[in-house]
């Protein structure tokens, strides 16, 4: 259960180790896409405070807000629009410093400073991303990018 879960401090390295595992218990045993994507957003907003962290499912030709934790988002987002709609349209990771920085990146939230995404893919289709938005400039790194990816991961073994 997700009130279960033991946050723990140390490097963010050592926080993303030690989540890994929860987050895995958590998906263990449940095939219900929604579901696994709303525990994840919950752990990862517990653990870390991150300002924004949610997914967008591809629906048609949008991206369509889906599980999330922080204030209200965008709804729909075109593909190719934002880092978000880049993410989905490159499917790879994209990393912002700053997100004034970025061309056309939609401000869902101006307390939002910088940003990741990053694609979730199944059977070689992006089927949705995960947007974590951070209120400091340069809030995210390599870490962030390998250890959620190892996140999704699980997403995609969970679900197949």
């Amino acid at each position: 259960m997700a009130e279960d879960l033991n946050i723990t401090k140390g490097s963010k390295e050592e926080q993303y180790i030690n989540l890994l595992p929860q987050i895995s218990g958590l998906l263990d045993g449940e095939t219900d896409l929604v579901a696994n994507l709303a525990n994840i957003t919950g752990a990862l907003k517990e653990q870390f405070g991150f300002f924004w962290v949610g997914f967008y499912l591809v629906k048609g030709e949008e991206l369509v807000l889906g599980p999330f934790q922080g204030p209200v988002a965008c709804t729909r987002i075109k593909k190719g629009r934002g880092v978000c709609g880049t993410s989905w349209e490159k499917a790879e990771t994209i990393i912002v410093p700053d997100v004034e920085q970025f061309p056309g990146h939609i401000a869902c939230s101006s307390l939002s400073k910088s940003e990741i995404v990053l694609p979730l893919i199944h059977l070689k289709n992006v089927v949705g991303i995960l947007d974590v938005d951070s209120e400091e400039l340069n809030g995210f790194d390599h870490v962030d990018a390998k250890y959620l990816q190892e996140i999704i991961d699980l997403v995609n073994y969970t679900n197949d």
